[in-house]
C-alpha cells in the first residue's frame, strides 16, 4: 500500500505541465540501492567505526591534504557505491524525464545512479565518484582509472603519471559547492511548477537553502523523518521514495 499522500503526489505528477517537475534528492534516495546514508540511525555517522577519527573529519579537505593514505583508506572502503544499481526511484525519474515531465534532477549524492538509470539532466551538488583529477596537472580520471592508480600504489594513494595525487571530484567538508551547478539548480527550481524533495534531511547548507527559490504550485517532501521545511510544504509523505514513485 502506498504511503499516505502518495496518490495525491502521483496525480500532481500526471497533471504537471511539460518539463514542469524538478526533483531534489539526498542520500535517502540511494539507501534502497544498498548505499548507507549519513545521518539516520543506521547511517555512516552513527555506525561504530574502526577509524580513529569521525567521518566528518576524514572526509574534510584538511584531512585529505594532511593524511591522504588514511583519507583514501576510508574513501575506498566507505564512500564508493560498490555493486549498487539504480532502484525504482532512479528508474521512474529517468522515465519521467524521457516522457517530458521532469526537467531536472538535483542530487546531493555522488554515486552516479541517476545517470545509470538514464537521467540526463542531473545536477550533482556534491560532485561524483566517477570524476577525478590530478591535483598537480589536472588530468582527468574516471573511476576505473583512479582504481587502477590506487592498485599500482604502494601506499594506496592514487597518483598520476606526473606523480601528483589524484583527487575525487566530490565536495569535501571545507570546500565550496560548484557555483555553476548551484546557479543551474536555482534556475531549475525557480522554473518548476512541481518540486519533489526526497531522501534528504535538509540539514546541509547551502544545498538545503535551494527550496527558498521555489515559486511554483506544489512543494512535496517525501522523507522517512521530519525535515525543517515540512511546515512550508504542500504535501509531506512519510515513506520510501521508491514506493512512492512505483507507478
Amino acid at each position: 500500500m502506498p504511503a499516505d499522500g502518495a496518490d495525491t503526489l502521483r496525480e500532481w505528477i500526471r497533471e504537471c505541465p511539460s518539463r514542469g517537475m524538478v526533483f531534489f534528492g539526498g542520500a535517502g534516495v540511494s539507501t534502497e540501492s544498498g548505499i548507507p546514508d549519513f545521518r539516520s540511525a543506521d547511517g555512516l555517522y552513527n555506525q561504530k567505526s574502526a577509524y580513529p577519527y569521525p567521518p566528518e573529519t576524514m572526509i574534510s579537505r584538511t584531512f585529505f591534504d594532511a593524511h591522504p593514505a588514511e583519507f583514501y583508506d576510508y574513501y575506498f572502503n566507505e564512500m564508493l557505491p560498490r555493486g549498487a544499481k539504480p532502484n525504482q526511484a532512479h528508474r521512474k525519474l529517468a522515465e519521467l524525464e524521457h516522457e517530458g515531465t521532469c526537467a531536472a534532477v538535483i542530487t546531493q549524492n555522488i554515486d552516479g545512479l541517476h545517470q545509470a538509470a538514464g537521467s540526463r539532466n542531473v545536477l550533482e551538488l556534491h560532485g561524483s565518484v566517477h570524476r577525478n583529477h590530478c591535483n598537480a596537472c589536472g588530468k582527468p580520471f574516471n573511476l576505473e582509472g583512479m582504481l587502477k592508480a590506487r592498485d599500482a600504489s604502494d601506499t594506496g594513494v592514487p597518483h598520476c603519471e606526473c606523480e601528483g595525487i589524484i583527487k575525487p571530484d566530490v565536495v569535501l567538508y571545507e570546500e565550496p559547492l560548484d557555483q555553476q551547478v548551484m546557479l543551474s539548480a536555482i534556475n531549475a527550481i525557480r522554473q518548476a511548477d512541481l518540486l519533489l524533495v526526497a531522501g534528504t534531511s535538509l540539514a546541509v547548507y547551502p544545498a538545503a537553502g535551494l527550496l527558498e527559490h521555489f515559486r511554483g504550485s506544489h512543494l512535496a517532501i517525501a522523507n522517512r523523518d521530519p525535515t525543517p521545511a515540512d511546515r512550508s510544504a504542500d504535501l509531506c509523505i512519510r515513506g520510501s521514495i521508491g514506493e512512492v514513485l512505483d507507478f
